[in-house]
């Protein structure tokens, strides 16, 4: 495994594969990597790819100054993590190298950057638009891997490939979850004992909801997701939503879309922990 840590060197090691006929896949991560970024990393691999990750921290996409500083960073268990399961090529840039100047372009998604994460964390979107933008066009990959539990992310990057005319395809991969249903996130080491004992509330609340199914109306299901996780202490619903997969709007009937998700935010302690299931 090969770690480069300016744009130069990737674009070097990139073009070499790509002369020797590789299929360039890329798997962007913000590091403090766990079993959910290696299952896109196993994705890629199985895919056949010359395997390219990233490691950044990247600030503009923090609307919240310390919740920047108190990401997990624990970049040499990543790079030995990625070398065992056999990646081939790991970018590490720093801040200087992604952003030589201040990035001023704004993105417009319409609507799907305005509602759920995007209402909670104004400018948050732009950030992953200009870091993930500039990331493809360093790498040039022809597939990027991206997991659905930042399933408002996806559909941002998806519209974003389309409106600017990225030649990637998207490969969106199953939520990972630990045993007892958490969704896997970096942010997870940051809870105390009680909150982990807590935070799987979060996805019996979503899996009871699309038990009820759809004779239950969208209202009383939001009722009782809220209500559910809220009994906790430790848990404090931000918002939760039952929304088209595609236009990301929320909706009020069953019968305004066929391909209906469940997206929730809690707040545990000082964490943020997002969460989805489909529910129609």
């Amino acid at each position: 495994m090969k770690v480069v840590r300016t744009a130069a060197e990737l674009d070097q090691e990139v073009a070499n594969q790509r002369k020797n006929g590789q299929t360039i896949g890329f798997v962007p991560t913000m590091g403090a990597l766990h079993v959910g970024h290696i299952s896109l990393v196993n994705k890629c691999l199985t895919d056949g790819c010359y395997t390219v990750c990233s490691i950044f921290v990247n600030p503009t996409q923090f609307n919240d100054k310390n919740d920047l500083k108190n990401y997990p960073r624990m970049p040499e268990q990543d790079l030995a993590l990625l070398e065992e399961r056999g990646v081939h090529l790991v970018f590490m840039p720093s801040v200087e190298e992604m952003y030589p100047e201040t990035d001023t372009r704004t993105f417009d998604f319409g609507s799907i950057d305005k509602v759920m994460e995007g209402a909670k964390r104004p400018g948050h979107f732009n950030g992953v638009a200009q870091v993930v933008s500039k990331l493809f066009t360093m790498v040039q990959p022809d597939k990027a891997y991206f997991g659905e539990k930042d399933f408002q992310q996806v559909a941002i990057i998806n519209a974003m490939v389309k409106q600017h005319g990225f030649k990637v395809e998207i490969v969106r991969c199953p939520i990972v979850r630990d045993t007892d249903g958490l969704a896997l996130s970096s942010r997870n080491m940051l809870l105390n004992a009680q909150q982990r004992k807590s935070a799987p509330t979060i996805y019996r609340a979503l899996s009871d909801a699309k038990l009820l199914g759809t004779s239950t109306s969208i209202e009383e299901i939001k009722e009782k997701v809220m209500a559910q996780v809220n009994a906790d202490s430790e848990l404090e619903v931000e918002y939760f939503d039952v929304v088209d997969a595609d236009s990301l709007q929320s909706l009020t009937s069953w019968e305004e879309s066929n391909n209906i998700f469940g997206c929730i935010a809690v707040k545990v302690g000082a964490i943020r922990l997002i969460d989805n299931i489909r529910l129609k």
